[in-house]
């Protein structure tokens, strides 16, 4: 097992309530190390953090330590089965009416 899996590995299933849910992935091509990472739905708020804070946190020390090992890496976060699911128009709105949005709050 490749240094920067293992690390993922300990340090999510510390944070995670189901360390047996957890799968990594790692794939290696020309653009570098790519680590896939699958938690149980209910811990997704423990890996992404405030804010997206640990989330961040967490591919900074993987960055680190691919530079040590000359690589670069890089963690996705896959949305887990029964995720929360994006509407075909959110995120599409325009400025004008999330200003309305917004004045109404």
């Amino acid at each position: 097992m490749e240094a920067d899996k293992k690390f993922l590995e300990f340090v999510v299933k510390a944070l995670v309530d189901n360390p047996n849910d957890v799968k990594i992935d790692r794939k290696v091509d020309e653009m570098g190390v790519l680590i896939s990472l699958s938690v149980n739905s209910a811990d997704m708020g423990k890996i992404i953090g405030r804010s997206g804070n640990t989330a961040k946190a967490i591919r900074t020390l993987l960055r680190v330590i691919g530079m040590k090992n000359n690589a670069r890496v890089n963690l996705k976060i896959n949305e887990p089965e029964g995720g929360r699911p994006v509407s075909s128009n959110e995120g599409s709105q325009t400025v004008d009416q999330a200003m309305e949005d917004l004045k109404g709050i």
